[in-house]
């Protein structure tokens, strides 16, 4: 018998590889691979992770599976360490490459912040802001140590 016990084509490897053309001919892609495509995570488990955590959403609806499929036109918002990033989906990658095709596959949604707005919002919100320090002047030598102790002791007096 010259064909495998399951018969020609049925092989594990030619499944999955008609699953990948098929999904690749439907314009589909897996969530995670895409966030790893598009380089927004360093690892595609930690695509993975970010996913199943619920820190992300396609099309404002919160997504739990990794394997969500993702089209052309969706908008992924992600939220990533402190920041939530916007994103429409321009295309669907082939690859991990570097940054410039990475930064083609999506375009950014979000505003891009206003320089110092963030300071003004603060006090209004009640949010104690904390002193600010020119570039350069950390904490004092020894030298400006001994003269705020006699600044202060001559004070005392």
């Amino acid at each position: 018998m010259t064909g495998s016990a399951r018969g020609p084509g049925k092989d594990s490897a030619g499944k999955n590889a008609a699953a990948r053309t098929a999904a690749a001919g439907n314009g589909m892609q897996r969530l995670d691979k895409w966030l790893w495509f598009s380089r927004l995570v360093k690892t595609r488990s930690l695509a993975t992770r970010l996913v199943s955590g619920g820190k992300v959403r396609v099309n404002r609806l919160k997504c739990d599976k990794p394997a969500q499929a993702l089209r052309c036109g969706d908008v992924v918002t992600a939220s990533i360490g402190r920041t939530v990033r916007v994103l429409e989906v321009v295309a669907l990658g082939q690859r991990r490459g570097p940054a410039s095709e990475a930064r083609a596959l999506y375009e950014d949604l979000a505003p891009a912040p206003q320089p110092g707005s963030q300071k003004n919002q603060l006090p209004r919100l009640g949010i104690s802001v904390p002193a600010q320090r020119q570039p350069g002047a950390g904490r004092p030598t020894k030298r400006e140590r001994r003269q705020i102790d006699r600044l202060k002791a001559s004070g005392d007096g």
